[in-house]
C-alpha cells in the first residue's frame, strides 16, 4: 500500500511539472532560405516569439551573403543561433564526399569575411540515403561510404571549431556501425556535437520513446539531442504529423516530449520542422479552424 502511495505520487510530480521546469528551447528548419531577404524580421520575430533559439538555415547558391549577413545579425540580436543547413541524399556515396567538404569551405570563407554577429555559429548536414534505391540493394556498403564521408566532414568542422551536427532517422541505431562495435546512430553520435532526430508522431510520448535511445547515448557522450516534430503536411500518414492537430493538442503535446526529454542532460529541445509550416499553421490554418468552429451548427428537423 505504501509503495503504491509513492508511487502515485511521483506521477504526481512528473506529471504536475510546471513549464517553468520543463526545458523548452525550440529549433526548427528553414528550407526555403529566399524568404530571409524580404521578411527577415518577421522571421525573426516570430522565431523568438515561439521560443526559437537555433535556426538551421538552408544555404542555396540563389541567396546573397549580404542577405545572410543581415538575417544572422537580427537573429543574434534576438538570441537565436543560426546554423547553415545542406545536404542531398546521394552525399552519402564517396563520389559525392566533395559536396559536403564544398559546404564546409563556403561556411569558413563567409565566417572570414563577415562580423562576428553575421557568422554561422554551427553547420547541420542533412543526409538521407535511405530514400534511394541503393540502400535497399546494398546498405551496408552506403554506411561504410556515408561514414567515410562523415568521418572527413567532422573533421574539417573540428578545424575550423564549427559546431557540426546531423538530421537522422530515430531507427539509425538499429543499423551496425562499420566497424561493427556500436549502432551506427552511436558512431555518428561520436562525431558531431548534437543529433535532431526526425521522431516524427502525432503523440509527445511517442515522439520521447522514438528518441530516447539517441538521449542515452548522447548522455554518454556528452553531446546534445533535438527531437524532432512535424508540422507539415505529409503523404507519409496523418500519425507523422500536427498537421490537422489543433494548436492546444500541439502544445499539450509538445509540453509532454519536452517534459520527457528533460530528464537527459543531453535533451536540447524540440526541433520544430520547418518554419515554413510553422508558420503557416500558426497564422492560417488555425485562423480557418478558428473560422470552421464559429460557423452555427444546423438543427436538424
Amino acid at each position: 500500500m505504501i509503495g503504491a502511495v509513492v508511487i502515485l505520487a511521483i506521477l504526481g510530480l512528473v506529471w504536475s511539472l510546471s513549464p517553468k521546469s520543463v526545458k523548452q528551447d525550440k529549433a526548427t528548419w528553414l528550407w526555403d532560405a529566399g524568404i530571409i531577404k524580404n521578411d527577415p524580421e518577421d522571421i525573426v520575430a516570430f522565431s523568438r516569439k515561439e521560443g526559437v533559439t537555433t535556426i538551421f538555415l538552408q544555404i542555396q547558391s540563389e541567396v546573397r551573403e549580404e542577405d545572410y549577413r543581415r538575417f544572422n545579425a537580427l537573429a543574434h540580436q534576438a538570441g537565436i543561433q543560426v546554423h547553415a543547413l545542406d545536404g542531398q541524399p546521394e552525399w552519402a556515396y564517396i563520389e559525392h564526399q566533395d559536396k559536403g567538404v564544398r559546404i564546409l569551405s563556403w561556411v569558413e570563407q563567409y565566417n572570414a569575411a563577415a562580423a562576428p554577429d553575421e557568422q554561422f555559429q554551427g553547420l547541420q548536414l542533412d543526409v538521407e540515403p535511405y530514400v534511394l534505391k541503393r540502400w535497399e540493394r546494398e546498405e551496408q556498403q552506403v554506411v561504410t561510404e556515408w561514414s567515410e564521408n562523415m568521418e572527413i566532414w567532422s573533421q574539417e568542422a573540428d578545424r575550423q571549431e564549427l559546431h557540426f551536427s546531423a538530421a537522422v532517422p530515430f531507427w539509425l541505431d538499429n543499423v551496425p556501425s562499420p566497424d561493427g562495435s556500436r549502432n551506427f546512430g552511436y558512431w555518428i553520435q561520436e562525431r558531431t556535437d548534437s543529433v535532431a532526430v526526425m521522431s516524427y508522431r502525432d503523440d509527445g510520448e511517442q515522439m520521447y520513446e522514438l528518441a530516447r535511445q539517441e538521449l542515452e547515448q548522447a548522455d554518454e557522450l556528452g553531446t546534445s539531442v533535438w527531437i524532432g516534430m512535424e508540422l507539415a503536411d505529409t503523404e507519409e500518414g496523418e500519425h507523422l504529423t500536427f498537421y490537422g492537430k489543433s494548436q492546444s493538442q500541439v502544445n499539450e503535446e509538445a509540453l509532454r516530449a519536452a517534459s520527457l526529454g528533460t530528464g537527459h542532460s543531453s535533451f536540447a529541445g524540440l526541433a520544430v520542422h520547418h518554419y515554413e509550416a510553422w508558420h503557416h499553421k500558426m497564422n492560417v490554418l488555425d485562423d480557418k479552424q478558428g473560422q470552421s468552429n464559429d460557423k452555427p451548427v444546423k438543427e436538424h428537423s
